[in-house]
C-alpha cells in the first residue's frame, strides 16, 4: 500500500517532548546523534493540574493561570526546536475536563505548539516504552508502574513490547484528594481507602500474576520521591524499594495526624501535599500484585514520547502496525482498501498546496482510507457510524485520542450527508484539514464503489473558492452511470455546506 511520507530524522536534529501530568509538567529537549537519543535539557515544574479539577470537569481559573504560564516558559524553550519534531502529550486531567477545548486552546497558544490528549492505555504504552529504553531489558519479563497526579498506569512487556496495559483512576493527587481532603491521617482511613482501591485491581490483577514477571520498576516522581524517602529513612538503598521498606514508610507516614504535620528525610516541601496519597496507591499495588521488589526507573512517558518520535520518523511507526492489525481484525477488503487509498492519495497531491494541507493530513488520509469499510464488521447499514464509532472508542497503540478523533471523524463522514457538527469535536487547528481529507475521502469511496480493479482514468482535481472542479475520463464516466449518478447525488450534499462540484467528463 502507498505510505504517507514521512521526514527521515537527519543526524543532529533536536526532538522535544512536553508532558502535561496531573501534578507536573515537563519538558525534554534530546538530539538524535548517531541513532541515539542524548538528553540536553530537562525542565520540570509542579502544577499540581488535577488539584484544580471539579466534580463537574471543569478546572479552577487560578491552576489553569498555573499551567497556562508553565507552558509559556517551555513555549519560549521550544523555539530552538522545529515545530516538527515537537510532540506535546496531555493525560489524565484533561482526559477528565467537561471540555476539554477550553483548556486546550489556550495552553495551546500559550506552548506555541499543538496539544494531543493520549488514552489510558496508549499513556502507559509510551510509560513502558521510556523505561525499557532507559533500561535495556534482557529476556526477562518486567511489570512497569507509573504513579501520576491523576492515574496509575501499569504494564507487563517483554523486550521494548507492552504485553498488557491498565490505567487506573488512582493518582498521588486523585487519591489525596479522594480520601484524605480534609487534610486528616490516620490507619483506619489508611485500611479503608486500600479495601476501596483493592477492588478496582479485581479487574486485571489475576491476569497479571498469571503471565507473570521477573522484574518490576517503577517511574514518575512519586515513586522516585518514594525511593528517596526509603534511603534516607535508611529503609532501603540503590534505588531499590522493598515490600518491607514500603510497610516501613506507611508506619512513618501514619506517625503523623496531618498531611500539614508530615515531614520526613527526604520528602521536599513540593511534594508533600501528595504524598500521602502516592504511598497509599504504591502500598496498594504491592499488596494487590504481590510485589517484593521494585526498582526505580529514571525514565517515563516523556522518554517513552522522544522514543516514539524516533520510530513515527523512522521504519517502526507503531500506528502503521495498529491500522494493518486493524485491517486483519476486521476483516477489510485489502485491495479496495488499496484502490481508495492509492485514489484518495492521488486527490490530495492535487490540491495540497492550494488547500494548505501537510504531511501529517496525508498520513491521516491514507489511513482514513485503508479503514473505511472498518464497521462493515457490525452492518452494510450505516457501516460509516459504525467504523467511526470504533476508531474512536478503541484502544490503538500509537495513536492519540486526538487522532483517533481525526480517523474517527472523516470515516464517519465518506458517506451520505457531511456532518459539520462532528468536526467541531476537533482542535480548531485540525478542523479544516479534516474537513478538505473527508472530502476527497468521500470521492475517493464515491468513484470506487463498484470494487472494480483498475486506476481512474483521466483524473483531476482543482480547487477554488467555494468550489471543487473533478475531471474524469468521459468513456469511463459514460461506462460507469452508477457513478454519474452518485456524482450528481455528491453535488447536492456539498451545495448543503456551501461549495460547489464542477464534472469535467471530457
Amino acid at each position: 500500500m502507498p505510505n504517507s511520507p514521512r521526514r527521515s530524522l537527519q543526524d543532529g536534529d533536536l526532538l522535544a517532548a512536553v508532558d502535561l501530568g496531573s501534578n507536573s509538567f515537563h519538558l525534554v529537549v534530546a538530539r538524535y546523534t548517531l541513532g541515539q537519543l542524548r538528553i540536553v535539557d530537562r525542565i520540570k515544574e509542579t502544577v499540581r493540574l488535577a488539584e484544580g479539577l471539579d466534580v463537574n470537569g471543569g478546572l479552577r481559573p487560578d491552576v489553569v493561570a498555573r499551567a497556562l504560564d508553565c507552558l509559556a516558559r517551555f513555549g519560549q524553550k521550544l523555539r530552538s526546536v522545529p515545530p516538527a519534531q515537537v510532540r506535546a502529550i496531555a493525560t489524565n486531567t484533561v482526559r477528565q475536563m467537561r471540555n476539554p477545548q477550553s483548556f486546550l486552546l489556550p495552553a495551546e497558544t500559550a506552548l506555541g505548539h499543538g496539544i494531543e490528549v493520549v488514552a489510558g492505555r496508549e499513556e502507559a504504552r509510551l510509560v513502558y516504552l521510556g523505561v525499557a529504553h532507559g533500561h535495556p531489558p534482557g529476556k526477562s519479563r518486567r511489570l512497569v508502574i507509573d504513579i501520576g497526579g491523576g492515574s496509575t498506569e501499569f504494564i507487563i512487556g517483554d523486550g521494548m513490547t507492552p504485553i498488557e496495559r491498565e490505567s487506573l483512576q488512582m493518582g498521588c493527587v486523585a487519591t489525596s484528594k479522594r480520601f484524605f481532603a480534609n487534610g486528616k491521617l490516620s490507619r483506619k482511613r489508611w485500611k479503608d481507602a486500600q479495601i476501596e482501591m483493592a477492588a478496582e485491581f479485581q479487574q486485571f490483577a489475576a491476569l497479571y500474576r498469571q503471565l507473570g514477571w521477573k522484574e518490576t520498576f517503577g517511574s514518575s516522581g512519586t515513586i522516585k520521591a518514594i525511593g528517596e524517602i526509603c534511603e534516607a529513612l535508611k529503609l532501603s538503598k540503590g534505588g531499590l524499594i522493598t515490600d518491607t521498606a514500603l510497610t516501613g514508610l506507611t508506619d512513618r507516614v501514619l506517625a503523623f495526624d496531618t498531611i500539614e504535620t508530615l515531614k520526613l528525610p527526604g520528602l521536599s516541601a513540593e511534594r508533600q501535599p501528595v504524598i500521602a496519597g502516592g504511598v497509599l496507591v504504591l502500598a496498594t499495588a504491592f499488596e494487590a500484585l504481590d510485589i517484593r521488589k521494585l526498582h526505580v526507573s529514571e525514565a517515563a512517558m516523556r522518554e517513552g514520547v522522544l522514543h516514539d518520535m524516533v520510530g513515527r520518523g523512522g521504519k517502526t511507526d507503531p500506528r502503521e502496525e495498529s491500522v494493518a492489525a486493524m485491517m486483519t481484525r476486521y476483516a477489510i477488503d485489502t485491495a479496495q482498501a488499496e484502490r481508495v487509498e492509492a485514489t484518495a492519495l492521488a486527490l490530495f497531491d492535487e490540491v495540497e498546496t492550494d488547500w494548505g494541507l501537510e504531511a501529517p493530513d496525508r498520513q491521516m488520509l491514507a489511513w482514513a482510507a485503508r479503514l473505511h469499510e472498518l464497521g462493515l464488521a457490525i452492518a452494510h447499514s450505516q457501516y460509516h457510524v459504525h467504523g467511526a464509532y470504533i476508531l474512536e472508542n478503541s484502544d490503538i497503540a500509537g495513536f492519540s485520542r486526538t487522532e483517533q478523533q481525526f480517523l474517527a471523524t472523516l470515516v464517519r463522514n465518506q458517506r451520505r450527508a457531511l456532518r459539520l457538527t462532528s468536526f467541531e469535536g476537533l482542535p480548531d487547528r485540525l478542523a479544516p484539514a479534516a474537513q478538505r481529507c473527508a472530502m476527497l475521502l468521500r470521492l475517493a469511496v464515491l468513484l470506487h464503489r463498484a470494487h472494480e480493479a483498475g486506476k481512474i482514468p483521466g483524473l483531476r482535481l482543482r480547487v477554488g473558492s467555494g468550489e471543487l472542479q473533478l475531471k474524469l475520463s468521459k468513456r469511463w464516466l459514460d461506462a460507469h452511470p452508477l457513478t454519474r449518478a452518485d456524482l450528481d447525488t455528491e453535488r447536492e450534499h456539498l451545495r448543503d455546506i456551501g461549495l460547489r462540484l464542477e464534472l469535467d467528463g471530457g
